[in-house]
């Protein structure tokens, strides 16, 4: 495959981006039919953050970040860079201070990678939001060409350029670009019966009785004792 950097993106608008910002990767998870979910692993480095945005992506060659600083040229005001590596995994620092200041001038609010990053106490004094794989000291070389905004696959999940992605404690999800209204839909009829079960909650019921689940019980011989 032909080795490029795309500097030019379709996005979503920012219009569609501001309304996702109210959603949780959760639900929008559950939404999408659990679709989207980027492996476990990949955890944010500052808590109590939430980014929504297009994504920018870049593919890396296991141990280089050549691709990484190619791909600040691409991004834009509001954009998620999204880094992924092939060959054998990669645990290094793949992004530092350096590269993070360079995504901060560029008004990128946040980066996704599946691999390590260093400098991680800096980062999080510079309150930029990152999710990643691993914190890790060993640097990188910056001589493998690979892709900048090609289709690729980060946490286990294809990620697109131009695709929208959320990220916040509990793990981070894509929207492909052709799902992203029906997938709104689905998020906001999910919210409306979530509104309604908390109301049954607070006006006492038992979930086993409105999600009818004691025949569950009885089907799995789950017997209630006093003893």
């Amino acid at each position: 495959m032909e080795k490029f950097v795309r500097l030019n993106i379709d996005r979503p608008s920012k219009a569609v981006v501001k309304r996702y910002e109210i959603y949780d990767v959760s639900t929008v998870y559950e939404a999408q039919r659990k679709q989207g979910l980027m492996a476990h692993d990949l955890r944010p480095l500052i808590d109590n953050t939430l980014v929504c945005g297009p994504a920018v992506t870049a593919t890396c060659y296991a141990g280089d970040n050549l691709m990484i600083h190619a791909a600040v040229e691409a991004c834009q005001p509001g954009d998620i860079l999204v880094v992924t590596t092939i060959g054998s995994p990669s645990n290094c620092g793949m992004v530092g201070e350096l590269i993070v200041r360079a995504l901060m001038k560029r008004g990128v609010k946040g980066l996704v990678i599946d691999a390590g990053i260093r400098d991680a106490a800096r980062i999080r004094e510079l309150g930029f939001p990152v999710w990643s794989r691993a914190i890790c000291s060993e640097g990188t070389t910056k001589v493998r060409g690979g892709w900048v905004n090609a289709e690729t696959i980060c946490g286990d999940v294809t990620v697109g350029p131009g695709d929208l992605v959320m990220a916040d404690e509990d793990g981070v999800v894509v929207i492909r670009k052709e799902d992203i209204e029906e997938t709104e839909k689905l998020t906001l009829n999910r919210l409306e019966k979530e509104d309604k079960t908390k109301e049954k909650i607070e006006n006492g019921q038992l979930s086993i009785d409105f999600y009818n689940l004691r025949g569950v019980l009885e089907k799995e011989n789950v017997r209630y004792v006093d003893d």
